[in-house]
């Protein structure tokens, strides 16, 4: 069977990637995207290796999303600034694109250690975050468990009100702009600790 004028690996893999946005990361099957594409299910494996090597595709693309799309809120920015701008732009991108987010966060759980060009992706947001938190002065293990619980939070609020989670008629913005508020006090008083 050949392939497809005009179907290649990249516009596969950006058919998936608009797909997740749609349906829903789970949502996203070969069958699927093959009918969206008005191709029978056999042609992808003329661009892809299957679901798998999709989804890791997919994780790719939304690491690599999040990293630039953090990198960019953080730049020249430092301290209560910087993490304020960086869980702003992480909540942002949850809202954008949770197909490709849920995709980078199956990445971390599933990520094959062997694999590089994953790890250098992960490797880069780590780096922004870091970079980020780099003002309160914190090192080694206690900079890492400060970037997860960064993580944690923003994760948890986003994903939530991306879920519906938030129907009170009240603002999500001012329970956001509270709950980072929060977080940067607690860096303050660990730094303060020193």
């Amino acid at each position: 069977m050949s392939p497809r004028v005009g179907l290649n690996r990249a516009s596969v893999v950006e058919a998936a990637a608009v797909l997740a946005d749609e349906v829903g990361l789970e949502g996203v099957t070969l069958a699927r995207l093959s009918s969206g594409l008005g191709v029978r299910t056999p042609s992808l494996y003329n661009h892809i290796g299957g679901l798998d090597d999709l989804r890791r595709e997919l994780a790719l693309i939304g690491t690599r999303e999040l990293g630039e799309r953090l990198g960019r809120a953080a730049v020249g920015k430092s301290g209560d600034e910087a993490v304020v701008m960086l869980a702003g732009a992480y909540r942002a991108y949850v809202a954008e694109r949770p197909g490709l987010y849920a995709a980078s966060v199956r990445s971390f759980r599933v990520s094959d250690p062997a694999d590089e060009e994953r790890r250098a992706a992960e490797g880069e947001v780590l780096g922004v975050v870091l970079d980020a938190l780099s003002g309160y002065g914190l090192r080694g293990d206690d900079a890492l468990h400060a970037v997860r619980g960064l993580r944690s939070v923003v994760h948890g609020f986003a994903t939530l009100e991306g879920g519906g989670g938030f129907r009170m008629a009240l603002d999500p913005d001012e329970s956001f702009r509270r709950l980072i508020a929060a977080f940067v006090e607690g860096l303050k008083k660990k730094l303060a600790k020193k």
